[in-house]
């Protein structure tokens, strides 16, 4: 019998190798834990329900939920029968409307009693349907508004689009990207071989699963290996060593400034690190300065991996490896399952060493965004996608972000990599958070800005001084502004390209 690739692969058959499993999938502080069969069996059940209702193959169904074991249960449900559409439940009344009308939404899933908000934006149109959790941790729907007529119970195919997902929008309207089941196969499984993750592994989920580093590392990637997903409601700095102590996770995976919150407190729970060591620490979805990579590796005592992921890939295009591999710092690692390039303007491929912008390819890349025939024409060049990061490959291969296009500053022709001048501020001993950006200038076109917050007492003057010891002068910010917290998204993204409006300063 041949054995299927991820092109020939849905999320169901991700999970039907372990659909008479009766081992952990999901558990939760104050919830049932929830066995894979019990998953298996459920997810199927509430698909069939979803037929029933009038959602089928093709019809996007937005899930707004907070964190938790019903989150996963609902997204897995809908995935496989229609197309899961899952938006931050912290949303205004015109955010919401807009992503129901851009994605042309059929339905709406929440918990009871829960995300007033959203149910103010839906349309006469939509149909309601509610997640009631049962006594033993599953789930069942219930049809609270809707006349949609019933469709034939069939599951979703390898090349269904199992989730829709909205670029940040953060330089322009934000641009529809349908991720195919296949897409998600195939990167959760090359997320499973760069970690070895197996049914031994316990990964504790804490970025918000309507966001695809989420679903996909820390989601997608466990229940394909058989491990054990811890699931609480959301990112809790004081709260996370309590649930390592609790479940003992064997690694889990955030952004930097979670990284960075959590090492702020680790000092105070030396004995639970000590206790629980991780197999491994994962970094994504926005550059880690090397100097908070180099205090995590000292504090916790275990491997820290960056890897480099975007909507568009399904999340992982790179990571760095697993021991005895090198990894490095400043690196985001090699490509698993994906081929990396470099390319120059005219659509060249480079040689090692020389800079230009990162392209992919592999069965995890979308096959371009919905309704935007002008976006797709500059994101593919000849098979590749074109990410918009700037960066290079070393002698191994190793791959190096050195910014975003649109964040590299430049002034009067100097082209400055932000990230460079983050991590000198970040060595500085009264420097908690920092962040360079771009400023509009009269005489260079841009200039050089930074913001930061500090954990101790240092004169703007001071700050600039210890830059200049380090970067060449035309690198130095000319203006250094303290700030009480660094603007973030709603996924802990900081908000490099915006800093200059946010501030006051375009």
């Amino acid at each position: 019998m041949m054995t299927k690739t991820p092109m020939d692969m849905t999320l169901y058959d991700l999970l039907i190798a372990t659909r008479n499993d009766h081992n952990d999938a999901l558990l939760a502080p104050g919830r049932q834990t929830v066995s894979y069969k019990q998953l298996f069996d459920n997810v199927l059940e509430l698909a069939t329900a979803l037929n029933s209702f009038g959602i089928g193959r093709g019809d996007r169904v937005a899930i707004v939920m907070g964190n938790g074991p019903e989150t996963v249960i609902s997204f897995l449900a809908v995935a496989l029968c229609a197309t899961a559409a899952p938006l931050n439940p912290n949303y205004k009344k015109e955010e919401f409307a807009f992503y129901y009308e851009d994605t042309k939404a059929r339905a709406l899933i929440t918990l009871p009693g829960s995300a007033a908000v959203a149910h103010e934006a839906v349309t006469p149109e939509m149909a309601i349907i509610q997640a009631k959790p049962n006594a033993d941790g599953t789930l069942s729907f219930e049809l609270m508004k809707g006349d949609l007529a019933p469709q034939p119970t069939e599951l979703a195919a390898p090349d269904d689009v199992a989730m829709i997902l909205h670029t940040s929008g953060t330089t322009g309207k934000p641009k529809r990207v349908p991720i195919r089941h296949s897409n998600l196969v195939a990167s959760a499984r090359n997320i499973q071989l760069t970690y070895q993750l197996s049914p031994k592994d316990t990964a504790l989920c804490i970025m918000p699963l309507f966001h695809i580093h989420g679903i996909v590392a820390s989601m997608l990637s466990t229940l394909a290996s058989g491990g054990k997903l811890i699931c609480p409601s959301g990112f809790n700095a004081l709260e996370f060593w309590q649930w390592v102590d609790t479940y003992k996770p064997t690694w889990y995976s955030a952004v930097p400034t979670m990284h960075q919150t959590l090492l702020s407190r680790a000092d105070h729970n030396q004995d639970i690190i000590q206790a629980n060591p991780f197999r491994f620490i994962r970094s994504c979805s926005s550059p880690l300065p090397p100097v908070i990579l180099e205090r995590m590796e000292k504090t916790f005592n275990a491997p820290v991996l960056e890897a480099y992921g975007m909507s568009e890939a399904a999340h992982q295009m790179t990571s760095n490896p697993l021991p005895p591999a090198p990894h490095k710092s400043g690196s985001v690692g090699l490509g698993f399952g994906v081929q990396i390039g470099i390319m120059d303007e005219e659509g060249n491929l480079l040689e090692n060493g020389q800079l230009g912008e990162v392209v992919v390819k592999g069965d995890n890349i979308f096959q371009g965004y919905e309704g935007n025939p002008e976006a797709n024409a500059e994101a593919f060049d000849n098979g590749w996608f074109r990410t918009g990061d700037q960066g290079y490959k070393d002698e191994d291969g190793y791959l190096f972000l050195t910014g975003r296009f649109k964040e590299i500053i430049n002034r009067g022709g100097e082209k400055i990599s932000p990230l460079e001048v983050d991590d000198v501020l970040l060595r500085h001993p009264a420097v908690a958070s920092a962040i360079a950006f771009a400023v509009p200038s009269k005489v260079y076109g841009e200039d050089i800005h930074a913001a930061v917050v500090l954990n101790g007492t240092v004169e703007e003057k001071e700050l600039r001084a210890y830059c200049a010891a380090h970067l060449a002068d035309f690198k130095v910010p000319r203006k250094i502004h303290v700030l009480e917290e660094i603007p973030k998204g709603a996924t802990g993204k900081i908000q490099r390209i915006q800093m200059a409006k946010l501030l006051g300063i375009s």
